[in-house]
C-alpha cells in the first residue's frame, strides 16, 4: 500500500501549523509497528521446531522497514518543529524507504500468492524471475512516480494492473487445487489428510479477501490524491491505520503456529502444463511391517518435494501413521503422492 507520504509544508516562510501533530502521528504508529516487529520475529522463532519458517521470516522484513519508515519521519518532523531543523538528508530516507516498503510489500504478497512455503517448499525458476521483475519495476517506478517524472503515474498504474493480476490469478489457481485436492482425499475416505489441506484453503481465502482490501485502498487512496495541508494528518492517520490494520490481518493468517504434522506432505506438482493434483494411495501395514521405521507418530519416508522441481511428475511422498495412533486402526496407513 501507499506509505510514504510526502514531505510537505515547508516553505521559506516557515512550517505550516497544520502539520504539527505529524510527530505524535508517526510515534504512535512507530511503537505499535515495533511492537508487532518483535512479536512476530519472537513467534517466529519460538515456533522454528514446528514448521518451515521460510516465510515467516521473509515477511519479517516488511514490519523492519516500516520501523525505519517512521522512525526516519518522526525524527524529520520532530527536529522540524523542535529544533528548527529539516533535513534533507532525512526527508529523503523517508522517501526511499517508503517506496522500499511497498516493493517489500508486494513481494511478499506475490510469495504468498504462489503459494511459498504453504504449497510447495521453493518457487519454480520462471517464478522467481517473475517476483524478482516485478519487485525491480515497482521500486524503479515507485521512485520516478515520487519524483514527479512525466509519464511515471501512467507506469505505476501498469505495473499495479500486472501485480494485482498475478497475484489473484495464482490465488484462485491454488484455490482450485485446494478444491480438487480436498475431494480427492473426501472420495479416498482420508480423513486424516482433510484438515492439513482445508487450513491451506482457509489460509488462501482469508488472503484473497486481503487483497481485495489492499487493491480498494490503492484505488482510493489515488482517486484522492489531495496534495493540500488543510487535514493532512488526518488523512496520514487513515493511511497508516488501513496498512496496519490489512497487514495485522495477514499477519495472523500467515503467523507461525503449530500446524499438523501432515500441513505439507500434499505439495502441488509443478508442470509445463500447470498445476497438478497429486494421486493419492492407501495401502495397510501391520506392525511387524513397521517395525523399522521411527517410533513417532508419523514418519514422513519421502521429502515433499524432489531435488529437481521441473521434473517432479513422477515423485512421490510417503506418510506412514504410527500403529497405535488410532486404537481402531490394525496397521498403519500409507498415503503417497
Amino acid at each position: 500500500m501507499s506509505g510514504s507520504f510526502g514531505v510537505d509544508g515547508i516553505g521559506g516562510g516557515g512550517i505550516d501549523d497544520a502539520y504539527r501533530p505529524l510527530p505524535s502521528v508517526y510515534l504512535g504508529f512507530l511503537s505499535i509497528w515495533f511492537l508487532s516487529a518483535f512479536s512476530w520475529t519472537f513467534n517466529t522463532w519460538n515456533n522454528r521446531h514446528f514448521q518451515s519458517n521460510h516465510l515467516q521470516w521473509t515477511l519479517s522484513s516488511v514490519p523492519l522497514i516500516k520501523v525505519l519508515q517512521l522512525t526516519l519521519s518522526f525524527l524529520f518532523w520532530y527536529s522540524c518543529y523542535n529544533f528548527q531543523t529539516c533535513s534533507l538528508w532525512m526527508s529523503f530516507g523517508v522517501y526511499v524507504t517508503g517506496a522500499l516498503f511497498q516493493t517489500v510489500s508486494f513481494v511478499s504478497f506475490l510469495l504468498i500468492s504462489h503459494g511459498y512455503c504453504i504449497m510447495c517448499e521453493r518457487l519454480s525458476v520462471p517464478e522467481r524471475r517473475t517476483t524478482a521483475a516485478l519487485g525491480c519495476v515497482s521500486y524503479l517506478t515507485l521512485v520516478g512516480y515520487r519524483a514527479s517524472v512525466p509519464y511515471f503515474t501512467v507506469l505505476l498504474l501498469l505495473n499495479y494492473f500486472i501485480s494485482f493480476y498475478v497475484i489473484f490469478h495464482h490465488i484462485s489457481q491454488n484455490l482450485l487445487v485446494l478444491r480438487e485436492q480436498l475431494s480427492s482425499i473426501e472420495d479416498e475416505d482420508i480423513h486424516i489428510m482433510h484438515d492439513a489441506v482445508y487450513t491451506k484453503y482457509t489460509m488462501f481465502k482469508k488472503f484473497q479477501s486481503a487483497m481485495q482490501m489492499v487493491a480498494m485502498a490503492e484505488t482510493l487512496i489515488y482517486i484522492n490524491m489531495d496534495d493540500t495541508s488543510d487535514n493532512y494528518w488526518l488523512r496520514v492517520l487513515v493511511r497508516e491505520w488501513a496498512q496496519l490494520c490489512i497487514f495485522l490481518y495477514i499477519g495472523w493468517t500467515f503467523r507461525s503456529q503449530e500446524f499438523s504434522y501432515n500441513f505439507s506432505v500434499m505439495p502441488n506438482l509443478k508442470s509445463k502444463a500447470g498445476n497438478m493434483v497429486p494421486p493419492i494411495y492407501s495401502i495397510e501395514m501391520d506392525a511387524a511391517a513397521f517395525r523399522d521405521f521411527s517410533s513417532h507418530e508419523w514418519h514422513i519416508g519421502v521429502p515433499t518435494s524432489s531435488p529437481n522441481a521441473e521434473s517432479s511428475t513422477d515423485s512421490f511422498l510417503v506418510i506412514v501413521q504410527h500403529p497405535h495412533s488410532y486404537k481402531a486402526s490394525t496397521g498403519s496407513q500409507i498415503v503417497h503422492t
